[in-house]
Protein backbone atom coordinates (compact mmCIF):
# COMPACT_ATOMS: atom_id res chain seq x y z
CA UNK A 1 0.00 0.00 0.00
CA UNK A 2 2.81 2.44 0.95
CA UNK A 3 6.29 1.88 -0.47
CA UNK A 4 9.14 4.24 0.47
CA UNK A 5 12.50 3.56 -1.20
CA UNK A 6 15.77 5.45 -0.62
CA UNK A 7 13.99 8.61 0.51
CA UNK A 8 16.31 11.57 1.08
CA UNK A 9 15.51 15.21 1.78
CA UNK A 10 18.04 18.03 2.13
CA UNK A 11 17.43 21.60 3.21
CA UNK A 12 20.60 23.27 1.98
CA UNK A 13 23.41 21.52 3.84
CA UNK A 14 21.03 20.01 6.41
CA UNK A 15 20.16 16.35 5.78
CA UNK A 16 16.64 16.00 7.22
CA UNK A 17 15.86 12.51 5.87
CA UNK A 18 18.75 10.18 5.12
CA UNK A 19 18.08 7.43 2.56
CA UNK A 20 15.25 5.67 4.39
CA UNK A 21 13.16 2.77 3.08
CA UNK A 22 10.10 1.03 4.50
CA UNK A 23 6.76 -0.40 3.42
CA UNK A 24 3.32 -0.51 5.04
CA UNK A 25 0.80 -3.13 4.02
CA UNK A 26 -2.92 -2.73 3.56
CA UNK A 27 -4.84 -2.77 6.84
CA UNK A 28 -1.86 -2.02 9.10
CA UNK A 29 -1.93 0.64 11.83
CA UNK A 30 1.66 1.84 12.17
CA UNK A 31 3.00 4.23 14.79
CA UNK A 32 5.55 6.70 13.38
CA UNK A 33 7.75 7.97 16.21
CA UNK A 34 10.72 10.26 16.59
CA UNK A 35 12.01 13.19 18.64
CA UNK A 36 11.59 16.76 17.44
CA UNK A 37 13.84 17.46 14.49
CA UNK A 38 14.32 13.78 13.61
CA UNK A 39 12.75 14.01 10.13
CA UNK A 40 9.32 12.62 10.99
CA UNK A 41 7.22 15.56 9.77
CA UNK A 42 9.37 15.93 6.65
CA UNK A 43 8.81 12.26 5.79
CA UNK A 44 5.05 12.58 6.30
CA UNK A 45 4.91 15.72 4.18
CA UNK A 46 6.72 13.92 1.35
CA UNK A 47 4.37 10.93 1.58
CA UNK A 48 1.34 13.23 1.33
CA UNK A 49 2.86 15.09 -1.63
CA UNK A 50 3.18 18.37 0.25
CA UNK A 51 6.98 18.34 -0.15
CA UNK A 52 9.18 16.92 -2.88
CA UNK A 53 12.08 14.63 -2.04
CA UNK A 54 15.69 15.32 -2.96
CA UNK A 55 15.95 11.69 -4.06
CA UNK A 56 14.15 8.39 -3.64
CA UNK A 57 10.54 7.48 -4.29
CA UNK A 58 7.18 7.09 -2.56
CA UNK A 59 4.35 5.04 -3.98
CA UNK A 60 0.81 4.95 -2.63
CA UNK A 61 -1.20 1.97 -3.87
CA UNK A 62 1.18 1.75 -6.83
CA UNK A 63 0.99 5.47 -7.72
CA UNK A 64 4.21 7.47 -7.51
CA UNK A 65 3.59 10.72 -5.59
CA UNK A 66 5.91 12.59 -7.95
CA UNK A 67 4.98 11.06 -11.32
CA UNK A 68 1.26 10.60 -10.65
CA UNK A 69 0.45 13.02 -7.80
CA UNK A 70 -3.30 13.34 -8.39
CA UNK A 71 -4.00 9.61 -8.26
CA UNK A 72 -1.63 9.17 -5.30
CA UNK A 73 -3.33 11.93 -3.33
CA UNK A 74 -6.76 10.47 -4.00
CA UNK A 75 -5.63 7.49 -1.92
CA UNK A 76 -4.64 9.62 1.09
CA UNK A 77 -6.60 11.28 3.86
CA UNK A 78 -4.44 13.60 5.99
CA UNK A 79 -5.12 15.03 9.43
CA UNK A 80 -2.30 17.42 10.39
CA UNK A 81 -1.63 18.36 14.02
CA UNK A 82 -3.60 21.58 13.49
CA UNK A 83 -6.75 20.51 11.59
CA UNK A 84 -7.28 22.68 8.46
CA UNK A 85 -10.66 24.04 9.51
CA UNK A 86 -12.59 27.11 8.40
CA UNK A 87 -13.93 28.29 11.74
CA UNK A 88 -16.66 30.58 10.37
CA UNK A 89 -18.34 27.78 8.37
CA UNK A 90 -20.84 25.28 9.71
CA UNK A 91 -19.71 21.66 9.76
CA UNK A 92 -21.97 20.92 6.77
CA UNK A 93 -20.62 23.86 4.78
CA UNK A 94 -17.04 22.91 5.53
CA UNK A 95 -17.43 19.24 4.57
CA UNK A 96 -19.27 20.18 1.36
CA UNK A 97 -16.38 22.51 0.55
CA UNK A 98 -13.86 19.67 1.15
CA UNK A 99 -15.97 17.29 -0.96
CA UNK A 100 -15.94 19.73 -3.88
CA UNK A 101 -12.24 20.53 -3.39
CA UNK A 102 -11.35 16.84 -3.59
CA UNK A 103 -13.58 16.43 -6.67
CA UNK A 104 -15.22 13.35 -5.23
CA UNK A 105 -17.56 11.80 -7.77
CA UNK A 106 -18.12 8.17 -6.79
CA UNK A 107 -20.97 8.96 -4.34
CA UNK A 108 -23.68 11.55 -3.92
CA UNK A 109 -22.37 14.42 -1.82
CA UNK A 110 -24.98 14.48 0.92
CA UNK A 111 -25.06 10.70 1.26
CA UNK A 112 -21.27 10.53 1.54
CA UNK A 113 -21.02 13.40 4.05
CA UNK A 114 -23.75 11.78 6.17
CA UNK A 115 -21.81 8.50 6.18
CA UNK A 116 -18.60 10.24 7.26
CA UNK A 117 -20.35 12.24 10.00
CA UNK A 118 -21.91 9.07 11.37
CA UNK A 119 -18.53 7.33 11.33
CA UNK A 120 -16.84 10.03 13.44
CA UNK A 121 -19.86 10.83 15.61
CA UNK A 122 -20.66 14.41 14.57
CA UNK A 123 -24.17 14.00 13.11
CA UNK A 124 -25.72 16.17 15.83
CA UNK A 125 -23.35 19.13 15.28
CA UNK A 126 -23.56 19.37 11.50
CA UNK A 127 -25.36 22.72 11.62
CA UNK A 128 -23.04 24.21 14.26
CA UNK A 129 -20.34 26.79 13.46
CA UNK A 130 -16.99 24.99 13.52
CA UNK A 131 -15.37 27.75 15.59
CA UNK A 132 -17.93 27.22 18.37
CA UNK A 133 -17.16 23.51 18.79
CA UNK A 134 -15.03 22.03 21.56
CA UNK A 135 -11.46 20.92 20.88
CA UNK A 136 -12.59 17.31 20.72
CA UNK A 137 -15.29 17.98 18.15
CA UNK A 138 -12.98 20.14 16.04
CA UNK A 139 -10.64 17.15 15.98
CA UNK A 140 -13.53 14.95 14.83
CA UNK A 141 -14.38 17.43 12.06
CA UNK A 142 -10.71 17.36 11.03
CA UNK A 143 -10.86 13.58 10.90
CA UNK A 144 -14.08 13.79 8.87
CA UNK A 145 -12.39 15.94 6.21
CA UNK A 146 -9.59 13.37 6.00
CA UNK A 147 -12.20 10.67 5.33
CA UNK A 148 -13.98 12.54 2.55
CA UNK A 149 -13.48 10.53 -0.64
CA UNK A 150 -13.02 7.20 1.20
CA UNK A 151 -9.20 7.23 1.07
CA UNK A 152 -7.46 3.89 1.55
CA UNK A 153 -4.63 5.50 3.54
CA UNK A 154 -5.01 7.76 6.59
CA UNK A 155 -2.08 9.80 7.90
CA UNK A 156 -2.81 11.21 11.36
CA UNK A 157 -0.43 13.67 13.01
CA UNK A 158 -0.95 13.96 16.79
CA UNK A 159 -4.71 13.28 16.54
CA UNK A 160 -5.30 13.36 20.32
CA UNK A 161 -3.12 16.30 21.34
CA UNK A 162 -4.93 18.67 23.71
CA UNK A 163 -7.88 16.35 24.29
CA UNK A 164 -9.20 15.28 27.69
CA UNK A 165 -8.87 11.59 28.73
CA UNK A 166 -12.41 10.67 27.64
CA UNK A 167 -11.94 12.30 24.24
CA UNK A 168 -8.59 10.52 23.82
CA UNK A 169 -10.25 7.15 24.43
CA UNK A 170 -13.00 7.98 21.91
CA UNK A 171 -10.50 8.99 19.20
CA UNK A 172 -8.37 5.89 19.85
CA UNK A 173 -11.42 3.65 19.49
CA UNK A 174 -12.31 5.48 16.30
CA UNK A 175 -8.82 4.91 14.88
CA UNK A 176 -9.07 1.18 15.66
CA UNK A 177 -12.41 1.02 13.85
CA UNK A 178 -11.07 2.92 10.84
CA UNK A 179 -8.01 0.65 10.75
CA UNK A 180 -10.16 -2.39 9.98
CA UNK A 181 -10.62 -1.14 6.42
CA UNK A 182 -7.75 1.31 5.93
CA UNK A 183 -4.00 1.64 6.25
CA UNK A 184 -3.11 4.16 8.97
CA UNK A 185 0.08 5.99 9.87
CA UNK A 186 -0.21 7.48 13.35
CA UNK A 187 2.38 10.05 14.37
CA UNK A 188 2.34 10.88 18.07
CA UNK A 189 4.51 11.77 21.06
CA UNK A 190 2.08 9.96 23.38
CA UNK A 191 3.77 6.57 23.50
CA UNK A 192 1.02 4.72 25.45
CA UNK A 193 -1.20 5.64 22.51
CA UNK A 194 1.04 3.59 20.22
CA UNK A 195 0.78 0.60 22.53
CA UNK A 196 -2.99 0.98 22.65
CA UNK A 197 -3.62 1.40 18.93
CA UNK A 198 -0.71 0.36 16.71
CA UNK A 199 0.41 -3.04 15.49
CA UNK A 200 3.86 -1.93 14.36
CA UNK A 201 6.30 0.88 15.12
CA UNK A 202 8.55 2.87 12.81
CA UNK A 203 11.03 4.97 14.75
CA UNK A 204 13.15 7.67 13.12
CA UNK A 205 16.12 9.51 14.61
CA UNK A 206 18.50 11.97 12.96
CA UNK A 207 16.90 11.22 9.60
CA UNK A 208 17.36 7.44 9.77
CA UNK A 209 15.01 4.58 10.62
CA UNK A 210 16.28 3.11 13.92
CA UNK A 211 13.43 0.64 14.57
CA UNK A 212 10.83 -1.10 12.44
CA UNK A 213 8.97 -3.94 14.14
CA UNK A 214 5.94 -4.86 16.20
CA UNK A 215 5.68 -3.12 19.58
CA UNK A 216 6.15 -6.45 21.33
CA UNK A 217 9.30 -7.38 19.40
CA UNK A 218 10.84 -3.93 19.80
CA UNK A 219 10.56 -3.97 23.58
CA UNK A 220 11.94 -7.51 23.77
CA UNK A 221 14.89 -7.16 21.39
CA UNK A 222 15.97 -3.69 22.52
CA UNK A 223 16.16 -4.54 26.20
CA UNK A 224 19.74 -4.68 27.49
CA UNK A 225 18.74 -7.19 30.16
CA UNK A 226 15.94 -8.36 32.38
CA UNK A 227 14.34 -6.04 34.93
CA UNK A 228 12.79 -6.92 38.27
CA UNK A 229 10.86 -4.95 40.85
CA UNK A 230 11.68 -6.26 44.33
CA UNK A 231 10.19 -5.13 47.65
CA UNK A 232 12.65 -5.63 50.50
CA UNK A 233 12.27 -4.92 54.21
CA UNK A 234 15.41 -3.31 55.62
CA UNK A 235 17.59 -0.17 55.57
CA UNK A 236 17.95 1.30 52.07
CA UNK A 237 21.73 1.72 52.09
CA UNK A 238 22.36 -1.80 53.37
CA UNK A 239 19.96 -3.40 50.90
CA UNK A 240 21.47 -1.43 48.00
CA UNK A 241 24.94 -2.53 49.07
CA UNK A 242 23.89 -6.19 48.83
CA UNK A 243 22.18 -5.70 45.47
CA UNK A 244 24.96 -3.71 43.83
CA UNK A 245 27.59 -6.24 44.89
CA UNK A 246 25.75 -9.19 43.34
CA UNK A 247 27.10 -10.76 40.17
CA UNK A 248 24.64 -10.39 37.28
CA UNK A 249 23.06 -7.15 38.55
CA UNK A 250 24.07 -4.14 36.44
CA UNK A 251 22.12 -1.54 38.43
CA UNK A 252 19.79 -1.24 41.40
CA UNK A 253 17.87 1.85 42.50
CA UNK A 254 15.15 2.70 44.96
CA UNK A 255 11.75 3.37 43.40
CA UNK A 256 9.58 4.21 46.42
CA UNK A 257 8.58 3.11 49.90
CA UNK A 258 6.15 0.28 49.30
CA UNK A 259 5.06 -0.10 52.91
CA UNK A 260 6.44 0.95 56.31
CA UNK A 261 10.06 -0.18 56.57
CA UNK A 262 10.10 -1.77 53.10
CA UNK A 263 11.16 -0.24 49.80
CA UNK A 264 10.72 -1.16 46.14
CA UNK A 265 13.96 -1.58 44.17
CA UNK A 266 14.22 -1.63 40.37
CA UNK A 267 16.94 -4.10 39.43
CA UNK A 268 18.52 -4.34 35.98
CA UNK A 269 20.39 -7.54 35.12
CA UNK A 270 22.42 -8.80 32.21
CA UNK A 271 20.83 -11.32 29.88
CA UNK A 272 23.09 -14.13 31.04
CA UNK A 273 22.16 -14.46 34.71
CA UNK A 274 19.04 -15.65 36.51
CA UNK A 275 19.56 -13.84 39.81
CA UNK A 276 16.28 -14.70 41.53
CA UNK A 277 17.46 -17.49 43.83
CA UNK A 278 20.84 -15.89 44.52
CA UNK A 279 19.20 -12.56 45.34
CA UNK A 280 16.72 -14.02 47.82
CA UNK A 281 19.47 -16.03 49.59
CA UNK A 282 21.85 -13.05 49.75
CA UNK A 283 19.20 -10.81 51.29
CA UNK A 284 18.03 -13.51 53.70
CA UNK A 285 21.63 -13.97 54.88
CA UNK A 286 21.55 -10.31 55.98
CA UNK A 287 18.09 -10.87 57.52
CA UNK A 288 16.38 -8.66 54.94
CA UNK A 289 12.95 -10.03 54.02
CA UNK A 290 11.89 -10.15 50.36
CA UNK A 291 8.19 -9.25 50.41
CA UNK A 292 7.53 -9.34 46.66
CA UNK A 293 9.42 -10.10 43.46
CA UNK A 294 8.17 -9.50 39.92
CA UNK A 295 9.57 -9.26 36.42
CA UNK A 296 9.18 -5.88 34.70
CA UNK A 297 8.95 -5.59 30.92
CA UNK A 298 10.84 -2.91 29.03
CA UNK A 299 8.43 -0.13 28.10
CA UNK A 300 8.16 1.62 24.75
CA UNK A 301 9.25 4.79 26.53
CA UNK A 302 12.49 3.05 27.57
CA UNK A 303 13.07 1.86 24.01
CA UNK A 304 12.37 5.32 22.59
CA UNK A 305 14.81 6.89 25.04
CA UNK A 306 17.48 4.30 24.27
CA UNK A 307 17.21 4.54 20.48
CA UNK A 308 17.04 8.34 20.31
CA UNK A 309 19.42 9.32 23.13
CA UNK A 310 22.17 10.31 20.68
CA UNK A 311 19.93 12.76 18.86
CA UNK A 312 21.72 16.11 18.62
CA UNK A 313 19.20 18.06 16.57
CA UNK A 314 16.94 19.01 19.44
CA UNK A 315 14.11 21.24 18.29
CA UNK A 316 15.69 22.13 14.95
Amino acid sequence: MIEVVGLTKKYGSNLAVDNISFSIQKGEIVGFLGPNGAGKSTTMNIITGYLSATSGSVKINGYDVLDDPIEARKCIGYLPEQPPLYLDMTVNEYLRFVYNLKKVSHKGREVHISEVCRLVGIEHVRNRIVGNLSKGYKQRVGLAQALIGDPEVLILDEPTVGLDPNQIIEIRNMIRTLGKERTIILSTHILPEVNAVCERVLMINAGKIVANDTTENITETTAAGKQYLVRVEGPQSAVLAVLNNMEGITSAKVQKEGEPGAFDYLIQTDNESDIRKTLVLALAKQEFAVLSFQAVGTSLEDVFSELTKNDKKGDA
